[in-house]
């Protein structure tokens, strides 16, 4: 059984009763993404019928998005405020960030019921019972059932922040995929050859989409997925304030890969977890060395990005927030951090049981991956970490 272009597309517009997809770039990476599915990642049973309601669904969304702003043209008018925005590498503590700095009422992060299901547009009335958080909820626990250490690895709900890969998901270019399936070819694809601003411009559209009835003051987004494409995030969002985090990278592959393993072992019967490792050891240090090179040559300007060190921010979380807060010319009030104070009480670290990896589970040399790492490492002060 495979996967094919032309069907997915004809049942998506079908089910969603239209056809105008909007801008056409998706349809190359829908097929690059097909391809790499069916030659690629060994998708077992279980993993194409998965795969294909994914990719029908985010077909679906993006027709009633684009029906939604044909038959509303106000909503393209909306103006994004300057999003703050977490570009770091996933394990690096981003996630977190991103649900604490969501307690600010004046932030909005795009939730996950609502990028999951963004039909209609989410209306203030009713942002906090809409029947979609429940059908939501639903789903992610029956993925807890089905694999009950993804949640010792990674904080989800339905009323958690959501990250950007998934909005663009529906564009087809998103590294999203390329940790839910084994599809190099795709990936590469996307890091080294895409254009990525339709991907941006779709971000926005999504974006405008959400805010259509439940306006937001301040945007704050992350995704590990822009840290390959800052020159593409700021030319869509050129006042955007950053926020980089940053952790050992032989701990984030380390942890990286195990999560990946553990992902892909859904939908494929043949997953290598040191295969995996190798990949995206190449993925991770590349989007490292492109954060260090826009830097250096002035994409990201110095006055508008702040750094984060993953160990301080575990150490001292609210102090650190309080001091992105202040860099960013942001305020940070007493009631602000109370509500990020009760949040982090009731979603401890190691709520659902932690995240156990190791880096000798890779197969990579230390040493080798250490020398590689060092430019990085010296440009940010970044502090190596015990290795197991």
């Amino acid at each position: 059984m495979t996967l094919d272009v032309n069907e997915l597309v004809q049942s998506a517009c079908k089910k969603a009763g239209a056809d105008d997809f909007g801008e056409g770039a998706w349809h190359e990476g829908l097929e690059r993404l097909v391809d790499a599915l069916n030659t690629e990642a060994a998708l077992n049973e279980a993993g194409v019928t998965f795969a294909a309601r994914d990719l029908r669904q985010q077909l679906v969304n993006r027709l009633h998005i684009v029906a939604y702003r044909n038959a509303n043209p106000q909503v393209a008018e909306a103006d994004i405020t300057p999003p703050v925005v977490i570009v770091g590498h996933g394990r690096t503590g981003t996630t977190i960030l991103h649900d604490l700095m969501a307690q600010d009422p004046i932030s909005r992060s795009p939730l996950t019921w609502e990028v999951e299901r963004p039909f209609p547009p989410p209306e203030t009335a009713t942002y906090d019972s809409d029947p979609r958080i429940d059908a939501v909820e639903a789903r992610l626990a029956a993925v807890d059932r089905a694999l009950p250490a993804l949640r010792g690895m990674h904080l989800m709900g339905a009323r958690n922040g959501q990250e950007c890969v998934c909005i663009t998901s529906s564009d087809f270019r998103s590294t999203l995929f390329g940790t839910q399936y084994r599809v190099p070819s795709y990936v590469k694809w996307l890091l080294d050859d895409a254009d990525m601003a339709p991907a941006y411009r779709w971000h926005r559209q999504f974006l405008q989409h959400l805010a259509a009835r439940h306006p937001a003051q301040r945007w704050v987004l992350k995704s590990p997925g822009h840290i390959w494409s800052l020159g593409a995030l700021l030319d869509e969002y050129p006042e955007a304030l950053l926020i980089q985090t940053h952790r050992d990278p032989l701990r984030t592959i380390a942890s990286t890969a195990s999560m990946f393993a553990t992902l892909q072992g859904t939908t494929s019967d043949s997953t290598d977890m040191r295969e995996i490792a190798a990949e995206w050891a190449d993925y991770i240090f590349d989007g490292l060395d492109r954060s260090v090179s826009a830097r250096r040559d002035g994409t990201v300007p110095a006055d508008r990005v702040v750094d984060i060190h993953f160990g301080q921010f575990m150490a001292e979380p609210f102090g650190t927030v309080r001091s992105v807060y202040e860099r960013l010319g942001l305020d940070f009030t007493p009631d602000i951090e109370g509500r990020m104070r009760t949040f982090l009480a009731e979603n401890p670290q190691n709520k659902h049981g932690g995240h156990r990896y190791t880096f000798a589970a890779t197969g990579l040399d230390e040493g080798e991956f250490r020398e590689r790492a060092r430019g990085y490492q010296d440009y940010f002060d970044v502090p190596s970490e015990a290795l197991q």
